[in-house]
């Protein structure tokens, strides 16, 4: 018969590597004949089985229980010999010997003998054993309860029916190296209680638990026991834990409130919009006027990211309208701006609030007009006015403080970014479409003007966030950092929620670069990369970073223009494929009657078009940057006295409304596709009735199209502040260099 082999998992006096006797888990090893049972180390040769008809006595297989035995051997077993009365030779027994011997337990109660019984081998565990698995485990709670200037978190777990305090299990668990260092096994993690027991858990919930509470342990001012008390402003950890574990509320009436507040949700009411706002809202616009209003309500900052067009200063401004008609607006409102949207911001207030007395603070007589502080309800100043004027600003009260275009203070230690933290105000709001331009710490930056602590400090964010998430995609702290933020960012796309924007259409043209200019690319391009390399060497990457940037520039301008380029061997051709297709393009669609807005990042550009322009009959405008009068081209543009806007990125990626336009031409591409899209909505807004037609024109196999391939690792950073799945990194990193210098036709990884 083939015999069974049986584990007997025991604790026996055995010696330890020292000799000494002490208690240790150990195995023996028998056999089940059907019926009869005899040990690894018993010297009879028959087995005696007691069956109906009489006694039966079975021929052991020695080969089977020797293989049993070696199956043992090779999972690590050390065989000794334990003294027992009655044996000559002792009691054969099986340990596990060494420092690792904890772990092999684990390992081989854990994962090793339930693969054992599966191929049919039986066990028999003494209550004595150490190591004895966990029979059933049950769900995780938190225990939330009010605590002086914040609130106390206590976690448990049920395991064989009797609850265990959680957080010591989770801790030690930390202190060995996280999930990184831990056992998981199909798909479960794979620990010990204190009792020795085994313990599986859910590795993929526990590996989010522990995200949450390496932030947790950080910030906890102190504990009682298995407890944590944490400060009010981590109230948002609980929305985190509540997706994890069974929350139960404790007296905890004013945590409660907290978290019921940060939900938000289908539970903020309605606001009615006051006579004094004389626009009207679209519903998504309403529902953003709710939001507003209920952050002001419960004391807390947001961030307004709404897509281009979709009317972020009309929301603002219906909200200042219903503070000033609740009789709230005691102090004035700053809406801080960068310096080109400063005349919108005018011109929309008098447009939708006609009745708020507005001041303006920027330019040489701001001083002057400060005077007239006492009398106004809303504020506008620039970034670079704010910075310099910040001591006498910082000392006024101010009833909310708006930043439009937030990304401005993407630099958390630029001035401007000190300034508007220096604020003395209740409320704080920020507004932009592309709060993230470059990497996560621009997100830090806004959130500690907008809710300061509750991102942690910058260095702890970056360790915690920005590193596991830009570098590795951690989908664990990427799902914990929109957790974190959800709540205080209301974002809304075009395709959700204006819907009777009429479609946009975009197309990207490769342009093949004539021999000549292709050969002055190949040859600077050569010239370049050696010259990059060589500094990245000597320096390393973050010391070359200008050297690097510079190289790209004069290879971005060959491909507009080889005029463009202060090289020597530039000046010898003045041939741009790009320019000669550019204005064949313009001159048909002029043709064809389209209204047409053309952008470039190089303003030197623009000067290179209008000489062909105006010899070709084509009437155009111009905004630029050192443009004095902005309202005046778009006026011009707008009425339809010419078909075609000259613009340069930086001066009119923003703050502009060119709804006369249904064609949008991009004559060089950008890093960041954010800021091309911000161009692109200038003409695709609420107001548009005409499908446009966006036009990317890039020079085929140069850096222009390596730099619209880096382009979609920003569209994925980006999606992490709006809660949508995606990770990101720089847009030139050192693993991006060789791919943006590679020669014609090399295919690489971007």
């Amino acid at each position: 018969r083939t015999p069974t082999p049986v584990l007997h998992l025991t604790r026996l006096p055995c010696p330890d590597a020292f000799g000494r006797l002490q208690d240790l888990d150990a195995v023996l090893l028998a056999f089940d004949y059907g019926g009869g049972g005899v040990a690894i180390d018993d010297d009879r040769q028959f087995v005696r089985l007691e069956e109906p008809g009489g006694a039966v006595f079975v021929r052991r297989d020695r080969t089977a229980e020797a293989a049993a035995l070696d199956v043992l051997r090779q999972d690590g077993f050390v065989q000794m010999r334990m003294a027992t009365p009655g044996t000559a030779k002792g009691r054969l027994v099986l340990v596990f010997r060494g420092p690792d011997a904890a772990a092999s337990w684990q390992r081989f109660v854990a994962e090793r003998l339930p693969a054992l019984q599966a191929g049919h081998w039986r066990s028999l565990t003494d209550p004595g054993f150490a190591l004895r698995r966990v029979g059933t485990v049950g769900a995780c709670d938190m225990r939330i309860a009010d605590a002086p200037a914040g609130f106390s978190l206590e976690f448990g777990i049920k395991i064989d029916g009797v609850r265990h305090m959680l957080l010591p299990i989770l801790l030690r668990l930390r202190a060995r190296g996280g999930m990184a260092q831990a056992r998981v096994v199909d798909g479960e993690l794979v620990t010990s209680l204190d009792d020795g027991r085994i313990l599986k858990l859910p590795a993929e919930r526990i590996a989010r638990l522990l995200a949450v509470m390496d932030d947790l342990t950080e910030t906890a001012r102190h504990g009682h026991g298995d407890t944590l008390v944490l400060p009010a402003i981590d109230a948002s950890a609980v929305l985190e834990l509540e997706d994890l574990v069974t929350a139960r509320w404790q007296d905890g009436a004013a945590i409660a409130a907290q978290v019921a507040r940060l939900h938000g949700g289908a539970a903020i009411p309605e606001v009615s919009v006051p006579a004094g706002f004389t626009g009207s809202l679209r519903p998504y616009q309403q529902q953003g006027l709710n939001w507003l209003q209920h952050l002001r309500r419960n004391g807390l900052g947001g961030l307004l990211a709404d897509d281009m067009g979709l009317g972020k200063t009309a929301q603002t401004i219906a909200h200042i309208v219903v503070e000033d008609a609740a009789g709230r607006l005691t102090r004035p409102a700053l809406v801080v701006v960068p310096t080109s949207l400063v005349p919108n911001w005018s011109a929309e207030l008098v447009r939708f609030a006609p009745r708020l007395r507005v001041l303006v603070l920027h330019g040489l007589g701001r001083h002057e007009r400060r005077r007239e502080f006492g009398r106004a309800q809303v504020v506008i100043t620039t970034y670079a006015v704010l910075a310099r004027d910040i001591a006498a600003m910082a000392a006024l009260g101010w009833h909310m403080v708006v930043l439009d275009e937030a990304q401005a203070i993407k630099n958390p230690v630029a001035k401007a970014t000190h300034a508007v933290c220096r604020l003395d105000t209740g409320h704080r709001l920020c507004l932009s479409g592309t709060p993230i331009e470059n990497n996560l710490g621009e997100l830090w930056s806004l959130f500690a003007f907008l809710m300061p602590g509750l991102l942690g400090h910058r260095k702890s964010f970056t360790r915690r966030f920005r590193t596991p998430i830009e570098k590795y995609a951690d989908p664990v702290r990427r799902r914990q950092l929109a957790l974190r933020i959800g709540p205080f960012i209301l974002r809304r796309t075009k395709a959700a929620v204006a819907s009777e924007l009429p479609p946009k259409h975009t197309i990207l043209r490769r342009i093949t670069l004539a021999p000549e200019q292709r050969e002055l690319y190949e040859t600077i391009r050569a010239t370049l990369h050696a010259q990059v390399r060589q500094e990245i060497a000597a320096r390393g990457m973050a010391r070359s970073h200008l050297v690097v940037l510079d190289a790209l520039l004069k290879l971005r301008q060959v491909c507009c223009d080889p005029r463009l380029v202060k090289l020597p061997a530039a000046r010898l051709s003045g041939q741009s494929s790009k320019l000669e297709e550019l204005l064949a393009m313009v001159g048909e669609m002029v043709g064809e009657g389209r209204r047409i807005l053309l952008f470039s990042q190089f303003t030197s550009m623009l000067d290179l078009m209008k000489p062909p322009l105006a010899a070709a009959g084509i009437a155009f405008v111009e905004l630029r940057g050192d443009t004095r009068d902005r309202a005046a081209p778009v006026r011009s543009f707008q009425a339809g006295e010419v078909p075609l806007f000259l613009i340069s990125l930086k001066a009119g990626g923003r703050g502009l409304n060119l709804t006369a336009a249904d064609t949008v031409i991009q004559y060089d591409p950008w890093w960041n596709p954010a800021v091309e899209e911000q161009a692109a909505d200038r003409a695709h807004r609420i107001g548009q009735t005409r499908p446009v037609f966006v036009y990317k024109l890039i020079a085929a196999d140069t850096v222009e199209e390596r730099i619209v391939a880096l382009q979609e690792r920003k569209a994925a950073l980006a999606s992490i502040a709006f809660g949508e799945d995606g990770a990101g990194r720089p847009a030139v990193a050192s693993e991006d260099i060789e791919f943006l210098f590679a020669p014609a036709n090399t295919q690489l990884a971007a």
